[in-house]
């Protein structure tokens, strides 16, 4: 689980550069090929399957998380413009609790992209050892 960890984190790391996912999968493949026996690798593809659970919110949040955090954004803006300027403590109160939301689904879309990143790094890593030719 400790290799898990750190692999997913050298994931997020490859997302916040700006490079095509080729690119990002061939980075994080050497990165992973360098620190991680072929054995282990398979153990922490393994361990990734079985923490993915897929339906269509994961896989919306995954692909569009800052369009699905943007009414929550919207929602702390707007609660507080209305909590400052009509003194209004619901509305500071909802300008929290949209910033909180929001950023959290932005997160949480954040570690999804990782984990899908790392499972196709994994994936294509595989593929390579099975046809060493190409």
């Amino acid at each position: 689980m400790v290799q898990l960890e750190r692999l997913l984190k050298m994931a997020e790391d490859e997302l916040t550069e700006y490079s095509t996912d080729a690119r990002k999968i061939e980075k994080l493949r050497r990165k992973i090929g360098l620190t991680v026996s072929a054995t282990e690798q398979q153990q922490v593809k393994e361990e990734l399957l079985a923490t993915i659970k897929s339906n269509i919110i994961t896989q919306i949040v995954e692909e569009q998380r800052q369009a699905v955090a943007l009414p929550f954004w919207g929602i702390a803006g707007l609660g507080l413009l209305l909590g400052i300027s009509l003194n209004q403590p619901i509305g500071l109160l909802a300008s929290v609790v949209g910033t909180v939301l929001a950023y959290r689904i932005q997160k949480w879309g954040w570690q999804l992209q990782a984990r899908s990143l790392l499972l196709q790094t994994l994936e294509e890593s595989e593929m390579r050892i099975a046809q060493p030719n190409q």
